[in-house]
């Protein structure tokens, strides 16, 4: 595949937590070679205020994010996606829409910190622990050598990424 700036999706429910943080690191650290966009299957329609803290906490402007349906993007022709990712099981087991042109498409299911009870502590530390799983996966995925792999080997490492565990995650952090 061939090296240059890649656009890539990241599909959820409700387009409120995983994909919008999935998006934000994707942006911050693609280093111009990635633009992240997200969106989903059901959209909350606005943001989860423990994703707003997040981003707030990481410098991140949160204005800059908005929850969306997936048929934004499937239904204009503007932008030509590369890869698409979903990063929760119920968008995964759904159909999704069609998108202009072949985009590659893996799925990299994480907890929804969304969905998470317990003490305000254990509600931040599920939402730290989406952004770490995510930040480590794009991580691996924006350091792969796309010049050099074929679309199938690629596949491949998409897949294999998709499999990272939080463990994973905390032994390289």
């Amino acid at each position: 595949m061939a090296s240059g700036t890649y656009n890539v999706l990241f599909l959820c429910q409700g387009n409120s937590a995983r994909s919008i943080i999935a998006e934000a690191i994707m942006n911050k650290n693609g280093h111009d070679h990635f633009h992240a966009y997200s969106a989903g299957a059901h959209p909350r329609g606005n943001l989860h205020p423990y994703t707003v803290d997040l981003l707030n906490n990481l410098g991140e402007d949160p204005s800059r994010y908005s929850s969306k349906p997936m048929e934004i993007y499937s239904e204009q022709s503007d932008i030509r996606f590369d890869f698409i990712f979903t990063v929760c099981d119920q968008t995964a087991a759904e159909g999704c829409p069609v998108f202009p042109g072949s985009p590659m498409t893996a799925h990299w299911g994480v907890p929804d910190p969304a969905s998470v009870t317990g003490t305000e502590a254990e509600i931040r530390l599920a939402f730290a622990d989406t952004w770490r799983m995510m930040q480590n996966r794009i991580s691996i995925f924006t350091s792969l050598p796309f010049a050099s792999l074929d679309r199938l080997s690629l596949q491949h490492k998409l897949d294999d990424i998709g499999k990272t565990t939080l463990s994973d995650t905390q032994e390289t952090a």
